[in-house]
């Protein structure tokens, strides 16, 4: 199975130069925890809700006063759509995500979740694996 049979293909992004305000606004708006960053409609990073709370609130940043360059994520890993879902699970797995942006000719196209490839029985202990790698903690629990 490919990722084109699974992804999400209505994607909303956000421009670079909006402020973290109005990327937590779309998270609420859309229930989701994260939102692709485009600059003039490529995708340049990722806005987390992590994002949001590490690099701009405890930082003692303003949400209405930071543009989201400032606190996104900028390594993004993407697939295509022709990626079969196990090297996706693989790829998500290696790098500790848990949104994959899916591009055709550099243009975001979809993407996928790990909820996604966890939803189909057949990827179950792929995706339960990725998410064990993911969901590592940094330090060792008390």
């Amino acid at each position: 199975m490919k990722l084109s049979d699974i992804m999400t293909r209505d994607v909303r992004s956000i421009d670079r130069t909006k402020t973290v305000e109005e990327a937590a606004r779309m998270m609420k708006e859309l229930d989701v925890g994260s939102i692709p960053v485009t600059d003039k409609g490529r995708i340049v990073g990722i806005i987390t809700d992590r994002d949001v709370v590490l690099r701009n609130v405890a930082d003692g940043r303003t949400p209405e006063n930071t543009r989201i360059d400032e606190v996104m994520s900028k390594t993004v890993i993407t697939a295509t759509p022709e990626m079969d879902v196990h090297r996706a699970a693989d790829l998500m797995a290696q790098n500790q995500i848990r949104r994959l942006p899916v591009l055709e000719n550099n243009r975001m196209i979809g993407i996928v979740s790990i909820g996604d490839l966890a939803v189909r029985n057949i990827y179950e202990n792929e995706a339960g694996e990725a998410l064990s790698n993911i969901s590592k903690p940094s330090r060792p629990s008390m």
